[in-house]
């Protein structure tokens, strides 16, 4: 496990994406995740793909289950750090209509 993967500022969690988010890494971060949602109020989560070169479904199933853990609120989920595969990914998926692509964190 990477250390320090997840930052909280205020009432934002950033979760900083390892190099391949697949589907071993996803249910790591989902189970850790979900933890630090349920002990502490959390109002908007930053996925930081910015050391990330490769992501497959689980990734998208990440962003989707976190979205909806977060009350499926417009503004809750954001992205940093997105190269053009990934943005190419959240397009292909239809999630960037959920996930807002921010410049960086």
């Amino acid at each position: 496990m990477m250390e320090n993967r997840f930052e909280i500022q205020g009432n934002s969690l950033i979760i900083h994406l390892p190099k391949e988010v697949d589907h071993m890494v996803t249910d790591e971060i989902r189970r850790d995740s979900d933890d630090i949602i349920r002990k502490k109020y959390i109002r908007t989560i930053t996925f930081d793909f910015s050391g990330t070169a490769f992501m497959d479904s689980s990734g998208i199933g990440l962003i989707m289950g976190r979205y909806r853990m977060l009350g499926m609120r417009g503004d809750c989920i954001q992205a940093t750090g997105v190269n053009s595969y990934i943005e190419k990914l959240l397009h292909l998926s239809g999630v960037y209509k959920f996930v807002e692509i921010c410049g960086e964190v």
